[in-house]
């Protein structure tokens, strides 16, 4: 029997509000505390096998050095290798199983998401990123739930693609899964984004070997735990714990290698990029190459944008999970009409942010991701305090005696074209450059100019003239661009994510463009009445 399956219309996960009293927050302080009252030891999945190998490195909550979650088994090399094995051997079989039957299951890792897993998901994002109860809510919960529910229906969009046909012929478009393993390298700030990246090709039948970021395994070990408990076959996702290099070293010596999808830092891809480049002629294919990197992101005021709407897409946009996302607010253009305004709010929101462990409910800021990130980010704090023509005007204190906490910074510059306007730090610090009102054509070519960025940035602005003008004028510096919003926050479904520059592939994440990166089309014509005769009509003599 065969049919034409329709999937379920995706509807983007509600977020939960977590409001003293009700019944999500009981349920996720209960996930809280049972996630604390005990030490797990994390191994590596490969070939759908636990693998342990002894060499423990501990994961500790960023925001208290004395609580310690779990140990994970480092691997090395031999074992990267044995997960590319174990993938190449899934391939075949999984890529030959129906869509219906792989929708299936990342619908039902959704299903599982959204229920028995939630408060499971949120709480190690907590403790492990830590992520106040909100950010771990769009994050782990919503946004992986909508990647996969949003996933499911792009894929049978592709597949609905077809081209046109005459009485004669019956073209067909058939997508295929490339021919190879996928190499997965995810970051440490958004455990929706390590599902994605091994996630996405693996439903478009392909088979992927997956390195989360050291700092986010404490999640990506329950993203596992869902995506096996969803019914994924054993080696379609091959989990590894390795150092960076030596995971990438081996990865990109494989002549199976067919494609990577990647976030994390500029420097990091180019090097990957290079890499592929430079093994070029030892492949079997051309690997795709997916990378959504760095961000320099920016907030555009126009003379005539309201001052308070401006402050409060600062405040969050900037110090939201501490500045590490890579759309975080970090470079902003006041004019001078509406400094007074907008620095009388901007400092009255920072005044009430409270600091400290994500499992006080009542703070806004949490830790840093680790010592090496604090180091950075103070380093750039204690040079503005030194520097001439710059002001720290909130913020500029921090303290890792407990935890990496870093007070949220905003430094006025006089340069517009001062290290932090420039530089991407990854962290809660932003500056700002206070422009003359009538200077603002100028600074739309300095926005645009500045960084070599193309993430997001942010226009507020009343006049639909100006909002035209600077729509037009910085059509390359932002791929999210938000007119009248702080530059986070992007929804799949709504606002498919990335951008280009030094930013990345831009193939948008949370959309269907950047699941056709992880097909191979093939065009097939069946002829009904084959020629039998080779003459073409220009051929006849009269």
């Amino acid at each position: 029997m065969i049919s034409i399956f329709t999937p379920p219309t995706p509807v983007n996960e509600e977020v939960r509000g977590y409001a003293p009293g009700s019944d999500e927050r009981k349920a996720i302080e209960k996930a809280i505390r049972t996630l604390k009252s005990r030490i797990i030891d994390i191994p590596m999945i490969i070939g759908g096998k636990e693998v342990t190998t002894g060499n423990l490195e501990e994961i500790r909550a960023p925001h208290d050095h004395d609580t310690l979650l779990a140990r994970y088994h480092m691997g090395t090399g031999e074992q990267v290798t044995q997960a590319i094995e174990n993938a190449l051997e899934a391939r075949q079989k999984w890529s030959e199983t129906s869509w219906e039957q792989r929708a299936s299951i990342f619908l039902k890792a959704a299903s599982l998401l959204s229920g028995a897993f939630r408060y499971k998901i949120n709480a190690a994002t907590m403790l492990g990123q830590s992520k106040n109860v909100h950010q771990a809510e769009i994050d782990a919960a919503c946004e992986s739930i909508d990647f996969l529910n949003f996933n499911v229906q792009y894929m049978a969009d592709i597949y609905h693609i077809q081209p046109k046909n005459n009485l004669y012929t019956w073209n067909r478009l058939e997508q295929r899964p490339l021919e190879g393993f996928i190499f997965a390298v995810s970051p440490f700030n958004f455990t929706s984004i390590a599902l994605n990246l091994a996630a996405a090709p693996a439903l478009m039948g392909n088979v992927v070997v997956w390195k989360p970021a050291q700092n986010q395994i404490y999640s990506a070990k329950i993203l596992m735990d869902v995506l096996r408990a969803a019914g994924l076959p054993a080696g379609v996702i091959n989990m590894v714990f390795a150092p960076g290099k030596e995971a990438a070293d081996v990865a990109l010596a494989h002549p199976d290698l067919a494609g990577i999808h990647f976030t994390g830092s500029t420097e990091v891809f180019q090097s990957l990029w290079k890499g592929v480049g430079n093994n070029i002629t030892g492949y079997k294919t051309f690997p795709r190459l997916v990378g959504e990197t760095g961000g320099k992101d920016f907030v555009l005021a126009h003379p005539s944008a309201r001052a308070v709407e401006v402050a409060t897409a600062l405040s969050r946009g900037a110090f939201e999970y501490q500045g590490q996302k890579c759309s975080a607010a970090s470079r902003g253009y006041i004019p001078a009409s509406l400094w007074p305004e907008v620095k009388c709010h901007l400092l009255d929101d920072l005044s009430q942010f409270k600091m400290g462990s994500p499992e006080d409910f009542s703070n806004f800021v949490n830790a840093v991701i680790d010592e090496r990130a604090f180091n950075k980010l103070t380093g750039y704090i204690d040079q503005a305090k030194n520097h001439p023509d710059v002001e720290i005007i909130a913020g500029g204190n921090y303290d890792k005696s407990k935890g990496y906490f870093i007070e949220p910074t905003v430094i006025v510059t006089r340069d517009p074209n001062y290290d932090t306007m420039q530089t991407e730090l990854f962290g809660p610090v932003l500056t700002l450059y206070v422009y003359e009102d009538k200077d603002f054509n100028d600074v739309l070519r300095l926005v645009d100019k500045t960084s070599p960025y193309g993430l997001t940035g942010a226009l507020f602005a009343t006049d639909r003239y100006a909002i035209e003008m600077a729509s037009r004028a910085l059509i390359n510096a932002a791929g999210n661009f938000y007119i009248n919003d702080k530059p986070t926050g992007a929804v799949v479904g709504r606002q498919p994510f990335g951008g280009s520059r030094a930013s990345g592939t831009n193939d948008k994440a949370g959309s269907m463009l950047n699941l056709l990166r992880w097909v191979s089309p093939r065009t097939i014509k069946e002829c009904f009445l084959p020629p039998v005769d080779h003459h073409y009509p220009f051929l006849a003599d009269k």
